[in-house]
């Protein structure tokens, strides 16, 4: 354990000197960004839904940038999660993270809103999800300015948004000097387990123990998650006897969860004794059987585990349908695989528009272009972007390899 000693050490040691070279930096590459008014000109409030759709539709990002500050002025749209997601994805894919800053920025001319402790974490996560990782950190800094209080629901946020811009050095140093310098901000569980799964993508298993003993130390009580990306970590490096001391950990503390490594059959046999030792498998243990399975080509297997989570009380997430649904096309098991994407759009946890594609594709290959126009126009109706998901051409259909034509 020297080297977790050593990475915590580096994370908690006092590191003024480098963080002031940071902000040294910072303010000699730009000029700090003025804080908006906060009394924009308000429109009304009617057909929301329509501009919705047309920004979804916008294909000159130019226009989009500018057509969606023009929406923001209405309050209702403002409460529209997936079209600010959707957007950002956009302009970040194309490169212009000029344009996701000037949509962000243009959100804290909205003074009750950004006051709001949620809706500036959605904008910090907003930027962290187009890879822009110290706009997110401005943002968070800037929100006394704008008369939003921090609390551990900004501070998580501005973490998560570090992990999706991939800078572990900045999630790092944030957990460390953030809650130094805001004597209202304490790390809380959530905050442990993005700092534990940043420390498990880079090897760093060790010092994601010594989180793991820091957090039950300061009153943090790990729970599930904590536990399934510790035994995730374990057992994607080959280090099983280490996992065995997270599911002794688990058991004492009445808690389950699961993550295979290349285990399936001995994770299954698991998850059927867990009811005996007093605990329950919960969603992410059947997705974790789910995809062992169909990695393992036991589509079979994979599909009874799926009758058995909703059998167990549990619900099925995005995660079970994106693991499923592409392995169900491959093997022409297209019936399933239409009801499964049906049942992810109902559910409201909609599986992306490259594994709708792929679906509609599929079904017209098979002369079921009916079923494909349907699933594309159910999916339009629910604010897919009609240029991420179209009605199959001809040509498309027949590039898709099926069991059929192979």
């Amino acid at each position: 354990m020297a080297s977790s000693s050593s990475t915590l050490s580096r994370l908690f040691r006092c590191s003024r000197a480098r963080h002031a070279n940071r902000s040294v930096a910072a303010v000699g590459s730009r000029k700090p960004r003025p804080v908006p008014s906060p009394n924009p000109m308000r429109r009304p409030d009617q057909g929301v839904e329509e501009v919705v759709g047309d920004l979804f539709n916008e294909r000159d990002l130019h226009r989009l940038v500018s057509r969606f500050k023009e929406a923001s002025a209405c309050r209702r749209f403002r409460s529209k999660h997936r079209v600010y997601e959707v957007a950002v994805q956009r302009l970040a894919a194309a490169g212009r993270h000029d344009g996701v800053e000037e949509i962000l920025e243009d959100q804290k001319r909205y003074g009750e809103d950004i006051a709001r402790e949620g809706f500036a974490a959605r904008v910090i996560g907003l930027y962290g999800k187009a890879g822009m990782a110290a706009a997110a950190e401005e943002t968070f800094r800037q929100l006394p300015s704008l008369g939003c209080c921090r609390t551990a629901l900004s501070f998580n946020a501005l973490l998560s948004a570090c992990s999706a811009a991939a800078d572990p050095e900045r999630i790092d140093e944030l957990f460390r000097s953030i809650p130094a310098e805001c004597p209202g901000i304490a790390p809380d569980k959530v905050s442990y387990n993005i700092l534990i799964k940043s420390m498990c993508r880079r090897s760093d298993l060790d010092g994601a123990m010594c989180l793991l003993e820091m957090m039950e130390e300061r009153g943090a009580e790990p729970n599930l998650i904590t536990f399934n990306t510790l035994l995730d970590g374990f057992y994607s490096h080959g280090r099983f006897s280490d996992a065995e001391k997270i599911w002794e950990l688990m058991a004492q503390k009445k808690s389950e969860g699961l993550v295979l490594g290349s285990r399936t059959t001995e994770a299954a046999e698991i998850v059927e004794r867990l009811p005996g030792m007093g605990l329950r498998p919960d969603t992410f243990t059947f997705n974790s059987l789910i995809k062992g399975h169909c990695e393992a080509g036991n589509l079979d297997d994979a599909r009874k585990v799926f009758e058995n989570l909703t059998k167990n009380g549990c619900r099925p997430n995005r995660e079970t349908f994106e693991t499923m649904v592409p392995r169900l096309c491959q093997a022409g098991e297209l019936d399933l695989a239409l009801s499964m994407c049906k049942e992810s759009i109902s559910r409201k946890c909609c599986v992306t528009a490259e594994i709708l594609q792929e679906v509609a594709d599929s079904l017209s290959a098979c002369s079921r272009a009916d079923d494909a126009e349907k699933l594309v126009k159910l999916s339009w109706l629910k604010n897919y972007d009609e240029m991420s998901v179209r009605m199959p051409s001809p040509s498309a259909a027949a590039a898709v390899a099926t069991p059929e034509s192979a």
